[in-house]
């Protein structure tokens, strides 16, 4: 047990976070385990080897990976054959199913016990996912509460760990002190807009999301946008996005990261769909979210899809409680106005709050302890 060697693989900035929080409480429990793998910067700051960097698999969208399928085929190919030279103890592929679950399926017909953190959305799309699960996972790690029964019922083995953004962030929010923190004003309307950590959602989503901020700044002259950027490589396509949109750039601040700051310091979120929703969501922040994909990634998921939204935060609640966007709907004058109806219905604004501290609850377990245990009784058992 003292030499486990760990395999994590992470496929975007998301997973980095989700096992750069487990690493600690699995080295708390084993400091002798060694972790390797494809890590993000996080991960690699907690201890994990980096094989590969995350970003070599941050693709997204059908087009997208299909641009880059020889690499990502070359990458699959010599991190199995790395995996099983090293050799592996436990596979824990985090989330980017698409990958991991190919990758682990593989392992497993080697003798490689294998587990999946956070499981495909097989409760939106490509339902018969699960069966692909079964052939690739011993365990599965799940993120939400609902998710328990459909393993359950399909008697594939897993564990419902909490989201471990649910307990890095604070049931209450402090507007306020997160304002000081970012030198903002105390008593202005705030946006924060987030048009996503790729290259290809900021070409995509900058340019309209900041043309609804141009709307709103025109119609009040008090209101400030605030925009984390989320990675510095991405500073250029943002600025000159918002030098086209006629937005206000003195009352727009762009900022290095630190989305978490901007979030808490918001009235309302503008913000790509993904984990980012979610993460407005534990903020409390009523949010308008909008994404766009290529015509080939819109087909194949509409044909596929079992549910009519794609955000967090309304698959969680079951119903449109959070404006969606998509597409060819994504347009400055409709965002405008959606921000501007949240931003003026305060009765409106505080019901969602509530419901959103509702889900925060039931999200909110010890993660990293509850992860870190299966990991290990997974190892015990194999």
């Amino acid at each position: 047990m003292s030499a486990a060697r760990i395999a994590f693989v992470a496929g975007e900035a998301s997973g980095d976070l989700l096992a750069a929080l487990v690493l600690p409480a699995l080295r708390a429990r084993d400091p002798l385990i060694e972790c390797a793998g494809i890590a993000g910067d996080r991960m690699i700051e907690a201890g994990c080897i980096p094989w590969h960097h995350v970003r070599e698999l941050s693709v997204r969208g059908y087009t997208e990976v299909l641009r880059h399928l020889p690499r990502l085929l070359r990458l699959r190919h010599a991190l199995i054959e790395r995996l099983i030279a090293w050799p592996t103890s436990l596979y824990v592929g985090v989330d980017a199913p698409d990958f991991n679950l190919g990758v682990a399926r593989r392992l497993r017909a080697r003798g490689v016990p294998t587990m999946q953190f956070v499981s495909p959305a097989i409760w939106a799309w490509r339902p018969h996912r699960i069966e692909k699960i079964r052939a690739a996972a011993d365990h599965m790690l799940l993120v939400f509460p609902f998710e328990q029964a459909i393993f359950d019922r399909a008697g594939i083995r897993a564990t419902y760990v909490g989201h471990p953004l649910a307990r890095s962030i604070a049931l209450e929010p402090d507007a306020a002190a997160a304002r000081v923190r970012l030198q903002l004003p105390a008593d202005v309307p705030l946006v924060a807009v987030l048009p996503g950590s790729r290259h290809a959602e900021v070409a995509s989503l900058a340019l309209p999301f900041f043309g609804a901020v141009a709307r709103l700044q025109a119609s009040d002259a008090r209101l400030r946008c605030v925009v984390p950027v989320a990675a510095p490589e991405l500073r250029a396509a943002l600025e000159t996005a918002l030098a086209d949109s006629g937005a206000d750039r003195a009352r727009t601040h762009l900022i290095g990261g630190r989305s978490h700051d901007a979030m808490e310091a918001a009235d309302v979120v503008l913000v790509a769909g993904g984990t980012a929703t979610l993460e407005a969501m534990l903020f409390k922040r009523p949010m308008v979210t909008a994404y766009r994909v290529p015509a080939l990634t819109e087909w194949i998921t509409l044909r596929q899809a079992i549910i009519p939204y794609f955000s967090l935060p309304n698959i969680l609640l079951g119903r449109f409680a959070v404006p969606e966007f998509l597409q060819e709907m994504v347009r400055p004058d409709a965002l405008a106005s959606a921000l501007a109806r949240l931003l003026e219905d305060d009765p409106g604004r505080r019901r969602l709050q509530a419901q959103f501290a509702e889900q925060h609850d039931a999200l909110r377990r010890d993660t990293p302890a509850l992860t870190a245990q299966a990991i290990l009784d997974t190892l015990r058992a194999a």
